[in-house]
């Protein structure tokens, strides 16, 4: 074997390194397994069966395929597997890539391999802060500065540094005792400084590289739980916007009442009780579309009382294979408002509001008309213009459906001067056989999916 070919053959080894650890981060259940936060002893057999089984059988690809030398990453698995799983799993996993070897008489590479799984698995627990095993890099050459410069005057062992010089140390004996018995134990070098440097900066390049690709797993699975609480912080937020105006407005028509019909406001006053209710069940974020209904019932009797009978008419027009669908909590409400407020309080004779629902290509058509005033500019530009106006409403709920269901959920208004306002949305059907709590969880998973 000459200095060329052994350089080809390290190449390669990183690239099986790299290749093997991109197909285990690829696996649902490994980083499961990889990442949980305690393991316990049956996950823990798992993550090193699930780890060794790969690099295993390229040590048995070593002694089937001719020049495949660079497939046996045994020795550097079970460092892998002790630092990333401790004592108990740094043995066993370098016992186990190390059964092809033993059937093939090389009778030391079991015991070098679990040895080397068990130190790195006890190095592992010197770790105060385990970011620094996900941090881990071949290029030490700074935080060997780092290290010096900090322990002129504190000293302490920087676990980094150790790290590195343990693998040092551990190829440094396995070479030493492959040296004393060629037979018993394989390793891939040359006798030569430059080929020396070249294995022992392979050797932490192929444990650094597994590593780094896990991390950056990691790192892509924390986004996604940063962004999902991201997107509840920012649904919270835009329904804290409608719950105090929507308040404040049914307040003062309980306000009405107190006076002249008490008993009538004691009967209301338990309507809104039921309303602040769900106001403040922030876990019913998602609801069926007659629970929906029925919380916009209990606004519009309130309304009713207000505006009277004559001045306020409500017709509903539901298909019965709606009801069931689930939808975002307090969707409808925000839009009856609207409709009351500034399409039929500036009518002197009042008027109606119908609301619709229908199934349409695969997604819920819901539609709230009223035949009030209508709208002499359209919804974006009236809410620059009012501070509390018709088109606050109207932006939240478009935002909301944006937040939820990207382009699939669509609010669409068409309104003319004194012939009144048709708001119509289209959502898309969620999983009827989840709970709402299901539903929530499942949105917002699909929503904060960070694709690779």
């Amino acid at each position: 074997m000459d200095l060329e070919y052994l350089l080809i053959q390290l190449l390669l080894k990183m690239g099986v390194a790299t290749a093997v650890a991109s197909a285990l981060g690829r696996s649902h259940e490994f980083k499961k397994l990889l990442f949980a936060t305690r393991r316990s002893r049956e996950r823990n057999i798992l993550f090193v069966l699930f780890t060794c089984i790969p690099f295993a059988l390229g040590v048995y690809f070593r002694f089937r395929v001719k020049n495949f030398q660079c497939a046996d990453l045994g020795f550097e698995a079970a460092i892998l597997v002790g630092v990333l799983g401790g004592r108990v799993a740094g043995t066993l996993g370098g016992a186990i890539v190390s059964l092809p070897a033993l059937f093939y008489g090389e009778w030391l590479t079991l015991p070098v391999n679990a040895a080397a799984g068990m130190i790195a698995g006890s190095l592992r627990h010197f770790c105060r802060n385990e970011e620094e095993i996900w941090t881990f890099s071949p290029f030490v050459d700074l935080s060997i500065y780092r290290w010096v410069k900090r322990n002129l005057r504190h000293p302490r062992i920087d676990w980094q540094t150790a790290f590195f010089l343990i693998i040092i140390a551990l190829q440094a004996g396995r070479l030493m005792l492959q040296y004393a018995t060629p037979k018993w134990l394989w390793v891939l070098y040359l006798p030569s400084p430059v080929a020396l440097l070249a294995v022992f900066a392979t050797v932490v390049a192929t444990i650094a590289i597994p590593i780094k690709i896990w991390n950056l797993t990691r790192i892509e699975m924390k986004l996604k739980v940063q962004e999902r609480l991201l997107l509840e912080a920012r649904l919270d937020a835009l329904q804290s916007q409608i719950n105090p105006h929507f308040l404040f407005n049914t307040l003062n028509s309980v306000s009405s009442l107190v006076r002249f019909d008490p008993d009538r406001a004691r009967e209301l006053i338990v309507k809104l009780s039921k309303i602040l209710r769900r106001l403040l069940g922030k876990h019913d974020e998602f609801v069926q579309l007659r629970e929906e209904i029925e919380f916009v019932d209990d606004y519009l009797d309130i309304e009713v009382v207000r505006f009277g009978r004559d001045k306020l008419r409500v017709y509903k027009h539901l298909d019965p294979e709606t009801l069931d669908i689930v939808i975002p909590a307090i969707l409808l409400q925000p839009l009856v408002e609207n409709s009351i407020k500034h399409g039929l309080a500036p009518k002197i004779d009042g008027g109606s509001i119908t609301l619709r629902s229908r199934m349409q290509d695969g997604k819920l058509m819901i539609q709230v008309e009223d035949d009030g005033v209508g709208m002499s500019a359209p919804p974006a530009v009236a809410a620059e213009h009012m501070g509390s106006g018709r088109g606050i409403g109207m932006l939240n709920v478009a935002e909301r459906l944006h937040v939820l269901f990207g382009d699939e959920g669509k609010i669409t208004v068409r309104s003319r001067d004194g012939q009144g306002t048709l708001v119509m949305l289209e959502i898309p059907i969620l999983n009827t056989e989840l709970p709402p709590q299901g539903a929530a969880a499942a949105i917002y998973a699909a929503r904060s999916n960070i694709r690779s």
